[in-house]
């Protein structure tokens, strides 16, 4: 890995891997906070080559930017905006590592000084559109609420959803979200965008059999091998991603941490795709 210390040799378009260890937002078990070094672990881990399946060699092509800080409410949500930003404006690719899905909010509001047309393509088992969860409205059941509300991406397309109710259906149609529910998944579609994507990949997306280490399991989900044929052909310009919702308190022989290793390798592997493409 290179060290974040010297800016001067710092490849434009490699990744800023950063580790968010925030959970404060969860509203069923905590633990996400717990994830970042343990998603490095398996990462680095000698076990395994830091190659994608597509053959692209990331050995040397990640910029660590370290785990932030263990704020708390406002200040941990500015303290992930600024990180992404100062990521963004030395030319790099964030990668976050960890936490809940409340991240993604401030995530975006960074991205979105950088990147306003883009899109998002969402991982998960949940549209997390709530207006207000348990009176949070900065719950992670509640991020592309304000991500959309605010206008920090032009278009939101969500794969893996098997938990919609009414109120998220009307959030949906209300932000013109496009939800492929997993009832209704084929193999074999392809996805591709005209606009910058920023992929954010929500664990318990997977089926609890393929990634144990979430709080909500949420059966029928996608398969590993359907997660990652869908990173490997999607056409699209990366620019930005995160990995969250792993809770290593209820991963099993670091079965998720892998998972979530293998994700990161073959998103990486994207976002340097699409910036030797350009």
């Amino acid at each position: 890995m290179e060290s974040s210390g010297n800016e001067t040799q710092t490849p434009s378009g490699a990744i800023g891997l950063l580790g968010i260890p925030w959970d404060e937002q969860s509203s069923f078990l905590r633990g996400p906070a717990q994830a970042p070094p343990l998603i490095r672990e398996a990462l680095f881990s000698e076990a395994s080559g830091l190659r994608s399946e597509s053959g692209t060699e990331l050995e040397g092509k990640f910029v660590e930017a370290g785990d932030l800080p263990q704020l708390s409410g406002t200040a941990m949500m500015e303290e992930i905006e600024r990180s992404a930003a100062r990521l963004l404006q030395r030319n790099l690719r964030p990668l976050s590592l960890g936490g809940d899905h409340a991240i993604t909010y401030p995530l975006l509001k960074a991205f979105h000084r950088f990147y306003p047309n883009l899109t998002i393509l969402h991982f998960d088992a949940h549209s997390d559109l709530y207006d207000i969860f348990e009176g949070n409205r900065f719950s992670h059941a509640c991020p592309f609420a304000r991500i959309m509300e605010e206008g920090l991406a032009q278009r939101l397309v969500q794969l893996g959803i098997r938990t919609l109710n009414p109120h998220q259906r009307a959030q949906a149609k209300r932000f013109g979200v496009e939800i492929i529910e997993m009832k209704d998944w084929r193999d074999g579609r392809v996805f591709a965008f005209d606009t910058p994507v920023y992929i954010s990949f929500d664990l318990d997306g997977l089926d609890p059999a393929f990634a144990p280490g979430v709080s909500h399991h949420e059966p029928g989900g996608l398969s590993t091998r359907q997660a990652i044929d869908t990173i490997l052909t999607l056409q699209a310009n990366v620019v930005g991603a995160d990995i969250v919702e792993y809770n290593p308190l209820r991963d099993v022989s670091q079965i998720t941490a892998a998972v979530c290793a293998k994700l990161a390798k073959e998103i990486a592997a994207k976002m340097l795709a699409a910036d030797n493409n350009k």
